[in-house]
C-alpha cells in the first residue's frame, strides 16, 4: 500500500541488533516475546474519506491504512512495519459492496474475500476471480481479509493481483484531488510496489464482464492448502473452433510482480489446441519469466512448475 519495505526491514534489523540483548531482569524468552509485539502506535477510526486524507497529509509515510489487517498485523508484530498511526477504514460504507451495471463489475476495496467468493455477480461476470478465491489463504482469513487489501499489498505470490491482470481490471484510486483509474497492467511496479501515490487509497476494482465465448482456468501449486502458492497461473481467452485467440496468461509466484506471459500468449493465438502448440507456449515462457529463488526452491524449479501448470491449465481451459 503506502510503505517502503526496504526501509521497514532495515529498521527492524537495526532494532534487533542494537542495544543490550535483554533488559535488566529479563531472560531471552521475555526478549523474544517483546519482539513479537508491535511498537506503540496511535489508532483512529475514520468515518469518511476526507478524514482519511487529512490524516495521510498529516502523517505521510508514518501512517498505515487498516482494512482486513491480515498482512499488516503480521508485519506490525514482527516490527517490519512501525507506523505512528493506524487509520481504520472499515466503517466507510462507500468502500464496501459488489455492484454491476451489466457491463462492468465493481468490487469495493473493503469487500471481504468471502463476499467475493460467494457473489453470484462475480461468478457470472468474472469467473476467473471466482475460480481463484478458494485458493486465497484459509476460511478465517477470507472472512476478514479484503479484496482491495490484497491488491494494494501487491504480493507477487498472491492470487488476486495475478487474476486482476488476466481479466484486464482497472484500479480506482482516490485522493484529495479526485479519482483516477489505472489498468492492472500498469499498477504493479515491483516487489510490494504499486502506482498508488502516498496520498491515495484504493477504493474499488472494476472488471469488464467476461465476453460471450471466453473461457477461463486457474491453477496453483502449494505445499499445503491455504499456503502461499509456489507458482500459480490464471488464463482467460477464447478457443473458437479449436483455435486460440485473445489469450491472457498471468503467473503468480514467478517474478517480482504478477507476470503477463506475452510470448506464451503469442505462441497460442491463431494456433490450434494440440500438443505442438502447447509445447511452443511452454518454451516461450523462457522469454516471459525470470523467477526468483525463495524458500520454496530455486528459479529452475519454478520454471519447471510454470511449464507443468501451463499444460494443465490449457487442458482445463479447453475442456
Amino acid at each position: 500500500m503506502r510503505r517502503s519495505y526496504r526501509r521497514s526491514v532495515c529498521c527492524w534489523l537495526e532494532n534487533c541488533c542494537a542495544g543490550p540483548t535483554t533488559k535488566p531482569g529479563e531472560n531471552k524468552f521475555d526478549k523474544g516475546r517483546r519482539r513479537l509485539k508491535p511498537a506503540p502506535f496511535a489508532y483512529v477510526r475514520a468515518d469518511n474519506l476526507d478524514q482519511v486524507f487529512d490524516l495521510l497529509d498529516e502523517h505521510g509515510d508514518d501512517a498505515r491504512i487498516l482494512a482486513g489487517g491480515q498482512s499488516l498485523m503480521a508485519t506490525l508484530n514482527m516490527r517490519l512495519s512501525a507506523p505512528e498511526i493506524l487509520i481504520d477504514v472499515n466503517h466507510i460504507d462507500e468502500l464496501s459492496g459488489i455492484t454491476n451495471d451489466g457491463k462492468t463489475l465493481r468490487i469495493g476495496a473493503l469487500a471481504r474475500h468471502t463476499q467475493v467468493l460467494e457473489s453470484a455477480d462475480v461468478a457470472k461476470m468474472a469467473p476467473l476471480i471466482a475460480q481463484a478465491m478458494p485458493h486465497v489463504a484459509h476460511q478465517a482469513i477470507r472472512n476478514r481479509g479484503t479484496f482491495g487489501g490484497s491488491i494494494a499489498f501487491a504480493d507477487p505470490a498472491a492470487e488476486l493481483p495475478a487474476v486482476s491482470r488476466a481479466v484486464n481490471a482497472r484500479m480506482i484510486l482516490q485522493g484529495r484531488d479526485g479519482t483516477r483509474s489505472i489498468e492492472a497492467n500498469d499498477f504493479f511496479l515491483g516487489l510490494f510496489e504499486t502506482a498508488m501515490q502516498p496520498n491515495e487509497i484504493l477504493v474499488a476494482v472494476e472488471v469488464p464482464g467476461i465476453a460471450d465465448g471466453e473461457k477461463t482456468a486457474f491453477l496453483e501449486l502449494a505445499r499445503r492448502s491455504g499456503d502461499y502458492a509456489i507458482v500459480g497461473i490464471g488464463v482467460q481467452g477464447r478457443l473458437d473452433g479449436g483455435t486460440f485467440s485473445d489469450m491472457r496468461i498471468v503467473f503468480l509466484g514467478a517474478g517480482d510482480r504478477p507476470i503477463l506471459a506475452s510470448a506464451a500468449c503469442d505462441a497460442l493465438n491463431g494456433n490450434p489446441h494440440n500438443d505442438d502448440t502447447v509445447a511452443a507456449a511452454q518454451s516461450a515462457l523462457d522469454a516471459d519469466l525470470d523467477p526468483m529463488a525463495d524458500l520454496n526452491g530455486p528459479p529452475e524449479m519454478k520454471m519447471h512448475l510454470a511449464r507443468v501448470l501451463t499444460k494443465r491449465a490449457l487442458t482445463a481451459f479447453a475442456a
